[in-house]
C-alpha cells in the first residue's frame, strides 16, 4: 500500500477550521490516510496563527501546519508558534529569522516524511532564492527519507510551475499555497513529482479569497485601509491526496478535493 499524504488548503479562519473538524476525520478514513498537512498562516481571523488555533488544528488531526509571508502578522505570538516543532515556515527567509523551514514526520507504519517550505519572490517579498535554497535543503533532508513534500506558498503560477519541473524527480510532491485559488492542473510530472499549482483554500467562498466581500471592494474602489472580516457563508474544504511508493519517494497519485462543508 503507498504512503497517503493529505494536504489540506490555506485555512482562512473560524470557518476555516470548523469545516476541518467536521471534514477531516471522514477524509483521513476514506483515503486511508497517514499524514494530514495544512497550510495555517490564516487561520486566526484570517491573518497570522495563535498558539490556541494551532493546539485547536493539531486537536482535529493535523500532524504539521506550514506557513507563508502571513505567518508574521501575530507579533506577539511568533516566537511561540515557531517554536513548535509541527509548525514551520518558509525555509528561504534570512538567518536569525524565528523558526526552521523543514521537519520530518513519522507515519503509524514507520515511515519518514520530509516537509519543505518554501516561499516565492515575484510579487512578494525578496528572499533568498527558494531554487537554491531547495537545492541546499532536499539534499540534507534526502539523507534522512526520499519522500519529500513541498508547500511552495508563491503568487505567481509561472513561478510554481517552474520550481516543480526543476525539482521534478528530487521531491514527492510540490503543491503550491497563497492564492486560496485551487487549480485543476494536478498531474505526476515525467520523473514522478506530484504537481498542483494550488490547493486552494478551507474558509468562506462567499467572499473574496476567504475575505468579506464588501470590506474588499471598498479597499479596490477608494485605495483605502479596511479592516477586514472572514467571510462565514459557503464553507468548503481544498485539499489534495497524493499516494507515495515509500521505498523510491515517487508519487504514484495525485487527487484534488473539494468539499462543500
Amino acid at each position: 500500500m503507498p504512503v497517503k499524504i493529505l494536504f489540506v488548503g490555506d485555512i482562512v479562519g473560524k470557518p476555516g477550521r470548523q469545516a476541518l473538524s467536521r471534514e477531516l476525520h471522514r477524509l483521513v478514513d476514506r483515503h486511508t490516510v497517514d499524514i494530514v498537512i495544512a497550510n495555517g498562516e490564516n487561520a486566526a481571523g484570517g491573518f497570522g496563527l495563535t498558539v490556541e488555533v494551532a493546539k485547536e488544528l493539531f486537536g482535529h488531526g493535523i500532524h504539521l501546519l506550514t506557513g507563508g509571508n502571513h505567518i508574521w502578522d501575530k507579533k506577539e505570538q511568533v516566537s511561540f508558534i515557531l517554536s513548535d516543532p509541527h509548525i514551520i515556515r518558509p525555509a528561504n527567509y534570512p538567518a536569525g529569522a524565528p523558526g526552521v523551514g523543514s521537519a520530518i514526520l513519522t507515519t503509524p507504519g514507520g515511515v519518514k516524511v520530509a516537509v519543505l517550505n518554501l516561499e516565492g519572490r515575484v510579487f512578494m517579498k525578496t528572499l533568498e532564492c527558494p531554487f537554491l535554497v531547495a537545492d541546499r535543503e532536499i539534499k540534507r533532508l534526502k539523507q534522512e527519507t526520499p519522500i519529500i513534500f513541498v508547500d511552495f506558498h508563491a503568487e505567481a503560477t509561472s513561478e510554481k510551475s517552474a520550481l516543480g519541473w526543476y525539482l521534478d524527480g528530487r521531491v514527492t510532491a510540490l503543491v503550491g499555497t497563497h492564492t486560496h485559488v485551487q487549480t485543476a492542473d494536478e498531474r505526476i510530472l515525467p520523473q514522478g513529482t506530484a504537481f498542483l499549482t494550488d490547493a486552494g483554500m478551507t474558509g468562506s467562498f462567499d467572499s473574496v479569497i476567504g475575505m468579506g466581500k464588501e470590506e474588499t471592494i471598498h479597499r479596490f474602489l477608494t485605495q483605502l485601509p479596511a479592516k477586514f472580516e472572514v467571510g462565514k457563508k459557503d464553507i468548503r474544504l481544498n485539499a489534495v491526496v497524493i499516494g507515495v511508493d515509500e521505498m523510491s519517494g515517487r508519487a504514484v497519485s495525485i487527487e484534488r478535493i473539494n468539499i462543500s462543508c
